[in-house]
């Protein structure tokens, strides 16, 4: 990861705000970077796109990108974005269209789709799915830099190191059957931010930006000691600490030490 400078926390701010480019590196202001950036969608991208599949409204692929920027790391599907793209913009794009224009942003490498794996019942979920770019300073241009949330930044840019190294990612749904107060049975659907594998090797990991209590570290390994097998299981975290394993054999590792070692899931 090239694109970290300076102390750990500053380096990884930049990263997040303006993204892996490597001629990002190159540009030192805060506005030639944010130039650099928005010109590649208005020069490169979008008149790609539309060029080579006919699109007649680029205006509304343009809309369903920044709806996508702004919800990125949240589950959804063409009939959700349909709902939305009603609602905000005042305007209906059929799911179909909206299926179309995804495709279309995942063969320019924009973004990355994520499907939903049962864990225990080894199978795909069909919808809904996750939607990662594969640049952070891409998503923050299309926003104006004005939306940033540093949680779903931080899981952005585990989804694209794993990619990265090669491994296969979902995201992982672990079923509960619990009991409520009044003594019926419920049924949850726990969410393991990614199941990773690559060739025999699996690993499923959380994304937990701190964890600063017992309670927060319990809400955040629940489903990962749910899911009834014994490949390893992993919380990265921004806290600064040194890689160590709970008393429920949890691997906890700073995000740093994953980024910057090719090995550290292995350790």
């Amino acid at each position: 990861m090239t694109a970290y400078e300076g102390t750990k926390y500053e380096g990884l701010g930049e990263y997040m705000v303006y993204g892996g480019l490597p001629f990002i590196l190159e540009l030192s202001s805060p506005e030639a970077k944010t130039g650099f950036l928005k010109s590649l969608f208005k020069e490169t991208y979008i008149p790609d796109i539309v060029g080579r599949h006919n699109i007649r409204n680029s205006a509304e692929l343009e809309e369903l990108l920044n709806i996508l920027s702004s919800s990125i790391c949240s589950l959804t599907n063409p009939s959700k974005l349909s709902a939305t793209f009603k609602s905000v913009k005042q305007k209906s794009l059929s799911s179909a269209t909206i299926h179309k224009y995804i495709e279309y942003l995942c063969d320019s490498f924009l973004i990355e789709e994520a499907a939903r794996y049962d864990v225990k019942g080894k199978k795909y979920i069909a919808s809904p799915v996750k939607y990662y770019f594969s640049d952070l300073g891409l998503r923050n241009a299309r926003l104006n830099f004005r939306q940033f949330e540093r949680t779903h930044a931080m899981e952005n840019v585990i989804f694209n190191e794993l990619k990265v190294r090669g491994f296969n990612v979902d995201v992982g749904v672990v079923a509960l059957n619990e009991t409520n107060e009044k003594g019926n049975g419920i049924r949850k659907q726990l969410e393991i931010d990614f199941v990773c594998n690559k060739g025999s090797k699996r690993y499923y990991i959380q994304s937990a930006y701190s964890l600063p209590n017992r309670a927060k570290m319990e809400q955040e390994q629940r489903s990962l000691t749910l899911t009834g097998d014994f490949f390893k299981k992993i919380i990265i975290t921004l806290d600064e600490t040194e890689p160590y394993y709970n008393e429920e054999g949890i691997f906890i590792l700073n995000l740093y030490d994953f980024l910057l070692n090719d090995n550290s899931l292995n350790d």
